[in-house]
């Protein structure tokens, strides 16, 4: 392991999910780092070498100098706090800063003099210093800004993408002072070899980030919306979109489902502390309405279409083909394609779903749903194929055909895997936005 004489550091991560874990073991190629997550499952697993998210290799995972932990009382020994705990919203889409103020508590409770906590998780303008370091003041008994100090350094981890990883990244940095922030920037571009990018301030850190989804929000709303009016048209969007994508300065973005933990959640942090402040967003909200809307489009849309062919949709079964909030990774942490499959129940019909990525203790403990199979011996009468899964998007026409019974099934193509003329040729009736 390499020393560090500008930054001589000892690290703890709190919070060892998709974010927290790759952080932990980025550091702890070339340092000795804790790992701290309240989640004692998820501890055994690490420490067994097994990492359930997909997102670190088991011999990178060996190779880290990280030790587990779910007790707070062994994060006393450091002085360097990356907090990267989940920031999600609630029943009502209101920011949920408990998991930032609980791990905010538990790093309060063993602050020393001299110390630097760094929150990474995703938040409004102003919830480091306005919500966690009020926290951190309470339980440490210290005075933030003279015996401990803050940054904020988003992140930036997108899962399942194995090019652009922590090291890869250009990495925010900001700080409560210059002489924090030269610690905070020395630590991360130890790692980070995609360098540093200082930040004037925390809140603008903070809100670099949170535009950063809701500008990829926006432009997938934006496609959402020209979908539901081409099908109208009776347009295919996709072909739309490869025609408009001829020019060289068309964006290439794409409908879909948007959920998962970043795009389909920052949005509404911003909203919400933009209304604190006296103005209430029109065009991010609209495009969180389209965007949360559109599971239940795609089902009604099938429903109908089931209807017009005369199926008896209560006796029906519908399979869903992926269930994760996107490709090749095991999240389904508010994953759109839930509202779908709520809204095909809602109509009577059966639901199989099908996934070889989603993690299915999670989808059990979360949404109280079963994985099954789908398959020429186990057929259904209509297919989603929801989620662009490798494997899905490799399977010929002929075996996804294979899936489904009846002389004229019905295909909703949510990602438009596959070539609707060849779908067609073989019997079915496809839908996709």
């Amino acid at each position: 392991m390499t020393s560090h004489a500008s930054d001589p550091r000892t690290l703890a991560v709190v919070g060892l999910g998709y974010v927290g874990l790759p952080v932990a073991v980025a550091f702890g190629q070339h340092r000795p780092v804790v790992g701290f997550d309240i989640n004692t499952r998820r501890i055994a697993q690490l420490r067994a070498g097994q990492d359930v998210t997909g997102e670190v290799e088991p011999a990178r995972l060996q190779a880290a100098a990280i030790r587990y932990t779910a007790d707070p009382a062994d994060l006393k020994a450091c002085d360097f706090f990356i907090v990267a705990v989940p920031t999600p919203v609630d029943g009502a889409n209101k920011p949920d800063l408990r998991p930032l103020l609980a791990a905010s508590r538990s790093v309060g409770g063993v602050l020393k003099r001299g110390d630097i906590v760094v929150f990474e998780s995703t938040v409004y303008p102003g919830a480091t210093e306005d919500d966690c370091v009020p926290v951190l003041e309470a339980a440490s008994g210290l005075k933030h800004g003279v015996d401990f100090f803050c940054g904020y350094s988003p992140e930036r981890i997108n899962p399942g993408d194995r090019e652009h990883t922590f090291e890869t990244i250009r990495k925010i940095v900001s700080a409560c002072d210059e002489a924090t922030l030269d610690v905070v920037a020395a630590v991360y571009a130890s790692v980070v070899k995609a360098g540093v990018h200082r930040a004037s301030s925390i809140k603008v850190a903070e809100a670099a980030k949170v535009i950063e989804n809701t500008q990829r929000d926006l432009n997938i709303a934006l496609m959402n919306e020209l979908s539901v009016i081409f099908a109208r048209l009776g347009i295919d969007t996709a072909e739309v979109l490869a025609a408009a994508g001829s020019k060289w300065n068309f964006l290439p973005f794409r409908p879909g489902l948007v959920g998962g933990h970043c795009i389909g959640v920052d949005p509404y942090y911003l909203t919400h502390k933009a209304e604190a402040a006296g103005y209430i967003p029109q065009v991010i909200l609209a495009g969180r309405r389209i965007n949360d809307n559109m599971g239940r489009y795609v089902a009604r849309n099938l429903i109908k279409r089931m209807l017009k062919a005369g199926l008896d949709v209560p006796r029906c079964t519908v399979g869903v083909l992926g269930v994760t909030f996107k490709e090749n990774c095991p999240d389904t942490r508010n994953s759109k394609v839930i509202d779908l499959i709520r809204e095909l129940q809602e109509h009577g019909t059966t639901v199989v779903v099908a996934d070889p990525e989603a993690d299915p203790h999670d989808l059990a403990e979360e949404y109280g749903l079963q994985l099954g199979t789908i398959s020429p011996q186990q057929p259904v009468d209509a297919l989603v194929v929801a989620v662009a899964h490798t494997a899905y998007r490799q399977m010929p026409a002929a075996e996804l055909r294979a899936l489904l019974r009846g002389p004229a099934p019905l295909v909703a193509d949510v990602k438009s895997l596959f070539d609707r003329h060849e779908l067609a040729a073989l019997g079915c009736t496809v839908f996709r936005l």
